[in-house]
């Protein structure tokens, strides 16, 4: 957790992107196979979330679409905050065994982040999937850095918080 809020931190630091950051390890040695963070305003582009990002980073470098395939070591993704809505999704498809999370989406969602519809079970039905989650995890620390963001001007991006109405 230590690293990825330090990416979450150094994306801010180098104006690379939003507040948040994310690893996928091996389960087994915590060996880090790749990291992520947040790309969303750099690359002009709603999906490069931290967690959309390492999982791709991911499974590029292993070569295999499929994080939990025959063969490979167990994986897991960690993250500086609980996942939105479409990082949820990607999730359930990347083959990862664990998932810890840092800050919660309630945290986000304070400094005026859309985490999107996400059902209130979602630790349930990634565990049925075969995904353990765990979260709080360095929560204090994850938190402060979405504080500090917004405190120093970071862009709070995708902010219609679900509103059906146009920006003009």
């Amino acid at each position: 957790m230590d690293l990825v809020t330090t990416l979450s931190k150094l994306n801010i630091e180098q104006g690379t992107g939003g507040p948040f950051g994310a690893g996928v390890f091996r389960t087994d040695t915590y060996e880090l196979v790749a990291p992520g963070v947040n790309l969303v305003m750099i690359s002009r582009s709603s999906i490069a979330h931290a967690e959309i990002v390492a999982i791709m980073m991911a499974q590029q470098t292993l070569g295999a679409y499929d994080l939990g395939a025959v063969g490979l070591p167990p994986h897991e993704l960690v993250t500086s905050c609980e996942p939105c809505t479409m990082c949820l999704g990607a999730i359930c498809w990347s083959g990862v065994r664990h998932l810890i999370c840092g800050a919660r989406g309630s945290d986000a969602e304070a400094i005026g982040f859309d985490e999107g519809p996400k059902p209130g079970n979602w630790v349930s039905e990634l565990e049925q999937r075969g995904i353990s989650v765990t979260t709080d995890v360095g929560r204090l620390n994850a938190t402060q850095v979405l504080k500090n963001y917004v405190e120093q001007g970071g862009e709070v991006y995708n902010s219609r918080q679900g509103s059906l109405e146009t920006p003009r």
